[in-house]
């Protein structure tokens, strides 16, 4: 499992210039082979850390799409989570670096835009000072009571 945690969903306003919710998560160092398991991506990057540092990398490597998954999880968490099904309409990212186990990933996003009940989102997420996720892009349907 991962340490997480979502601050301030409660609070959101939904109107441009507003930030959302920061998403902390910490990967432990079995999420890749958990997520290799569940994708079928078994690149020995991501599962065998002397393979990982024969090629160059740090060790192993989280996959993108896992990575994503995290970015996509900030945006519906922020909108409602469980509560809004569907809320997340869209969502475009560039993988710009990588990321390891066992060190904490930052969520952030802020409105861009607001229009038809829809939220559009500009989002990032980094581990340290590596831009992991850039450019991203969510929109996502509001809930009728907001």
């Amino acid at each position: 499992m991962a340490d997480e945690t979502t601050t301030g969903a409660e609070d959101v306003r939904w109107e441009p210039g507003a930030s959302l919710p920061e998403l902390h998560v910490t990967p432990d160092r079995y999420v890749t082979v958990r997520y290799a398991g569940a994708s079928g991506d078994f690149n020995p990057i991501h599962v065998d850390e002397e393979f990982a540092q024969q090629v160059g990398l740090p060790g192993r490597i989280l996959h993108g799409l896992w990575t994503m998954a995290q970015v996509a999880r900030a945006q519906t968490e922020a909108v409602g989570g469980v509560d809004a099904p569907g809320s997340l309409r869209r969502l475009k990212v560039e993988f710009r670096g990588m990321a390891v186990p066992e060190k904490e990933i930052v969520v952030t996003a802020k409105v861009t835009a607001v229009e038809d009940g829809v939220a559009v989102v500009a989002t990032t997420a980094k581990q340290g000072s590596t831009r992991v996720v850039r450019n991203g892009e969510a929109h996502v349907r509001l809930p009728q009571e907001r």
